[in-house]
């Protein structure tokens, strides 16, 4: 039965949380001193020992509000024994994303950074031996994604038999009906008697009872309202054609100064070719979907971190748990077939208290997508038109008017042009008169009798064959 949570006051300071000296030296380097609400409230009772469902919006910490308290329980086991069997996997974290999963990773690497913890991630794409040569070497902090680490339990590169504590991050996106199978073989692997604890922002009702049946007696911490969406973004929506959502966002971008944004769309074939046309009009684009290797969207993430990429067309694989800071604007090139990918699409802006924007163009099939995202936010949404400036307004399409005219006015306008003298045959100029007595050309014309000339000295005759060979005339069946 979920039970309400009582915990320290949000704002508290990370040096009022039992948590050893080593881990506080590492929050410090982070230049963390205050606690977001989430972390406030979840630290005390992941500590405590009990399961954890914890709500809160996009960009509140919490990674921090789970990896901290977890390597806080796991110092009893710190050693610096070079056996691999002294450093089982006691924690295991899963994330629905590489991207996701890699950035958990640097995160909970550099809390642990002070401490003997051993701390690796796993996830497809990539070669999987680097992976198996560390795994083999003993880990004590796993981070991965379902599909990879289910081909490492089978090629036997890990032992999930001593798990105290799982985390699944996301977990709304975890338990929908991709994942559920893995994640079921997965928990298979896992002793019955673990901590659970579940970190998404959002979660339905239908995902609330399916999470339950992880979980022993959890504690709903929710420090907002269930998929609320953060009061720092401003949201705006625009009515905008699909023909002119590319000079849309041109428009918005010079409108409003914006020097960086995330274009979200649906689809991956989308993706690369809005990259494509964006990057022919001068923007300094990268595309980040599915059909990418993980090397390429590695990069691709890692130019925009570093500001040598304006614009990010992504599809919602960067839509779950990116951290990008101080990003001032997102764009919804498309409204997301599922509402709640709203919520985490628009919280890659506004993070950690900062001011954010958030654009959607709609077109007139989007309404019922639109009357989803009001439903769930529970905001009424105000439709605004945009107005293009002339010269960003589309070409009239030629005519074929245009195409015969448009010849002969430019060679007009050059002017009358000297043309070769070319020799001409009168027979070409005469009218065509028929033969009398000629047979009309549809009616059946006899053959022409063989002729009986000798056959040219350059024309070989027919080498003879054998009939064994399929030389010969055939027989009459």
């Amino acid at each position: 039965m979920t039970e309400p949570t009582v915990a320290a006051e949000a704002g508290g300071l990370f040096s009022s949380l039992p948590l050893a000296e080593s881990l506080r030296r590492a929050v410090a380097d982070q230049g963390y001193a205050t606690m977001t609400p989430i972390q406030a409230k979840a630290i005390p009772v992941v500590l405590s020992g009990r399961d954890v469902m914890g709500a809160a919006q996009t960009g509140t910490g919490k990674t921090a509000a789970f990896s901290l308290p977890l390597l806080q329980k796991l110092l009893k086991h710190e050693n610096t024994s070079a056996s691999p069997a002294r450093h089982p996997v006691r924690a295991l974290v899963l994330a629905p994303t590489r991207e996701l999963a890699d950035q958990v990773a640097v995160n909970v690497k550099a809390y642990a950074k002070y401490t003997q913890l051993r701390v690796a991630c796993v996830y497809g794409g990539v070669d999987m031996n680097p992976q198996t040569q560390e795994l083999r070497r003993g880990v004590e902090v796993l981070i991965a994604t379902p599909g990879r680490l289910l081909d490492h339990i089978q090629a036997k590169n890990c032992n999930l038999g001593q798990v105290e504590y799982v985390v699944l991050d996301e977990a709304d996106r975890m338990l929908d009906i991709g994942f559920l199978p893995d994640l079921q073989r997965i928990l298979s692997y896992l002793p019955k008697q673990r901590q659970t604890l579940l970190f998404s922002a959002t979660f339905s009702p239908e995902i609330k009872k399916l999470a339950q049946s992880y979980l022993q007696d959890p504690v709903l911490v929710e420090v907002a309202r269930p998929n609320a969406t953060a009061a720092t973004i401003e949201q705006r929506f625009f009515a905008v054609e699909d023909d002119d959502k590319r000079r849309a966002v041109r428009h918005l971008l010079r409108e409003r100064g914006l020097s960086q944004a995330i274009v979200f769309v649906n689809s991956k074939l989308g993706a690369a070719r809005l990259a494509r046309s964006l990057e022919r009009e001068g923007l300094k684009t990268a595309a980040l979907h599915g059909d990418k290797s993980q090397d390429e969207r590695l990069k691709a993430l890692e130019a925009f971190k570093r500001n040598e990429v304006q614009l990010l067309v992504a599809t919602d694989v960067a839509a779950r748990g990116l951290d990008i800071a101080d990003l001032p604007a997102v764009f919804n090139f498309d409204i997301p077939f599922n509402a709640e990918d709203y919520v985490h699409r628009i919280g890659r802006t506004g993070r950690a208290g900062a001011s954010g924007l958030a654009m959607s163009f709609v077109s007139r099939s989007d309404q019922r997508l639109v009357a989803e995202i009001e439903k769930l936010i529970k905001k009424k949404i105000e439709v605004e038109p945009l107005e293009l400036e002339e010269d960003e307004r589309p070409r009239r399409p030629l005519r074929r008017d245009d195409d015969e005219e448009r010849p002969a006015r430019a060679a007009a306008s050059r002017g009358p042009r000297s043309q070769p003298a070319v020799p001409r045959d009168p027979l070409f100029d005469q009218p065509y008169e028929e033969k009398p007595g000629a047979a009309p050309t549809w009616e059946k014309q006899p053959k022409p009798e063989p002729s009986l000339r000798p056959l040219s000295p350059y024309i070989k005759p027919k080498r003879k064959v054998a009939a064994l060979l399929g030389g010969g005339k055939k027989a009459a069946g």
